[in-house]
């Protein structure tokens, strides 16, 4: 096989911290190339300086050299890069709702990608335009190449930008964690047609992540890095089959068992200190937690509950009522978690809105300790606030960067009336930050000095600060590494423990939903598909939907 591209002894520099220790790697004609490991890596930076894209102030590269074909990418000027990026060597980028314009359409946006490194018409880059959005799988694509980012799914932003990422055949298409924030299904779509794209353009893709499991599915050869290093490097079989490295184990390992119930997930610190341990949850065990959860009344009663939104798609046409949530019904009791499971859309974030009274449900019941929340006032809703928390997805967003997390926690203690003064207050919060892995000497410190999994321990603290009964965990580990995935995971389950708390764990990662759920509840289209038994469930889906978002995950090899 003959290389395309060749890093060689690549070291790159923020300021005086080294972020890249001389890595070498290539990549060859017509060769998926994966990049695996945790954030600080280095695998982003590493891309980006292929492409140019090194932020110039703050970064530089030291030494080394990135060759593509014969030329030294190291050694070109911005206007020579223009000739390149897009054109031979494209990226698509994690996020696609910022990387793409929210002013322009998604038509506009890949056409002008066109005109700018071909000298076709604008009428013939329309038609390239839709040719490639059907070969990306877009549903309508005429509809699609009208519509502004806002107006189309995730899935489908990532096809825009995949379709944008392939419009001028590129020799090198660069794929950072395109998926991370994607359904099961969608994410394994992508896979397949990321693949299909390849055999038939015959491209060279590196394709980044940090879910050994999902590049097992795709890639030829893998690369692991760690702390700006590679530590290991091999084909999928030989890396996969016989990790030779601590970290690498770790990796494959860290990530929740499909086939066994851990009581404790392991972390990476915990192979590299040689400290897991295995211990497994019996069927008989689990058994005999659920006589004793099941054998009390309900915490939470939900009703034949519906949750419609009113669509109107254009000026003269009659406004159709669209259920979100279509007469669910289901019981919660103390000290469960329940998972709840579905692809976008489905209407688990509406469902687990409407129990937290943050969107009024249109009919139905929702029954907290035998009261109807739906018949309360919002006085009664607010008092109702420190027994019902929630977990959200994105920590630094519903964090106020302008004050200290310290104070943050102290806020809705203050607001409820927990505790006589700011002084017991803030010992409280010190212990609660001691409970939740990070010292007292972050009480002072602000959102972004701290790293992703830091954030999602602060949202943690904030919401146990309150003593809630029940918790709504709101795809709360989804954009987390596989190790600090493992951290917060088990965090939960032991406050759980300790504190009785409930709680209902919404997410798209099955994987994650089967190691925390008691029972499993399945959504698709406002309804309930199934609800059973967790394992029950993944041991045995009765409906083809379940089957299919069961098939979906990634299982390695």
């Amino acid at each position: 096989m003959s290389k395309i591209l060749e890093i060689e002894k690549l070291n790159i520099s923020f300021g005086e911290n080294e972020v890249i220790c001389n890595i070498s790697y290539y990549l060859n004609r017509n060769e998926i190339l994966g990049i695996v490991g945790e954030s600080g890596s280095g695998k982003s930076v590493s891309s980006l300086a292929i492409l140019g894209l090194l932020p110039k102030k703050i970064s530089k590269i030291t030494s080394g050299r990135i060759r593509y074909k014969d030329i030294d990418l190291t050694q070109l000027s911005s206007k020579k890069f223009k000739a390149i990026r897009g054109k031979k060597i494209a990226m698509i980028f994690q996020e696609p709702m910022s990387s793409l314009n929210p002013s322009m359409t998604c038509g506009k946006q890949v056409q002008e990608i066109l005109l700018q490194h071909t000298n076709i018409s604008k009428n013939k880059a329309k038609e390239d335009v839709l040719s490639l959005f059907e070969k990306v799988k877009l549903p309508n694509i005429d509809r699609v190449f009208k519509a502004y980012p806002h107006e189309i799914s995730g899935g489908q932003k990532q096809r825009v930008m995949i379709a944008m990422a392939i419009a001028c055949k590129p020799d090198i298409l660069i794929a950072d964690e395109p998926t991370t924030a994607l359904d099961v299904t969608v994410q394994k779509d992508i896979i397949a047609l990321l693949k299909a794209l390849q055999i038939e353009t015959k491209m060279s893709i590196i394709f980044i992540t940090h879910d050994l499991s999902l590049i097992s599915e795709i890639a030829d050869r893998v690369l692991v890095m760690y702390k700006g290093k590679i530590v290991e490097e091999g084909t999928i079989n030989n890396v996969f089959n016989n990790p030779q490295e601590n970290y690498t184990k770790a990796l494959i390992n860290s990530r929740p068992s499909l086939n066994k119930r851990l009581k404790v997930l392991p972390t990476i610190d915990d192979f590299l200190n040689n400290t897991s341990n295995n211990n497994i949850i019996t069927s008989n065990e689990r058994k005999k937690i659920h006589e004793l959860l099941y054998s009390k009344p309900p915490l939470l009663e939900v009703i034949n509950l519906e949750k419609a939104y009113i669509s109107k798609s254009g000026w003269f046409t009659k406004p159709k009522p669209f259920k979100a949530v279509n007469n669910v019904s289901f019981k919660l009791y103390e000290g469960e978690t329940l998972g709840l499971v579905g692809e976008s859309g489905c209407g688990k974030s509406t469902l687990g809105n409407a129990i937290l009274q943050l969107n009024k449900a249109t009919s139905g019941s929702i029954l907290y300790k035998g009261r109807d929340l739906t018949k309360l006032s919002k006085a009664e809703i607010r008092k109702l606030r420190k027994d019902i928390q929630i977990i959200f997805q994105d920590p630094f967003a519903s964090l106020n960067p302008r004050i200290p997390i310290g104070k943050a926690i102290m806020e809705p203690m203050k607001v409820h009336g927990l505790f006589n003064s700011d002084t017991e207050r803030k010992d409280k919060v010190l212990e609660i930050l001691n409970r939740v892995g990070l010292l007292e000497s972050h009480f002072n410190r602000y959102p972004h000095e701290f790293s992703g999994g830091q954030r999602q321990r602060v949202g943690i603290a904030r919401t146990i600060a309150l003593q809630p009964k029940l918790i709504v965990c709101d795809e709360s580990v989804s954009a987390l590494d596989i190790s600090v995935q493992a951290q917060v995971l088990n965090l939960l389950n032991n406050l759980k423990k300790d504190f009785g708390f409930t709680y209902i764990f919404i997410s798209h990662d099955l994987a994650v939903v089967k190691y925390m759920a008691d029972q499993l509840l399945v959504m698709n289209k406002g309804k309930i598909e199934e609800l059973d038994d967790a394992d029950i469930i993944y041991n045995n889906p009765k409906k083809d939907y379940t089957k299919k978002l069961i098939d979906a995950i990634p299982k390695g090899l």
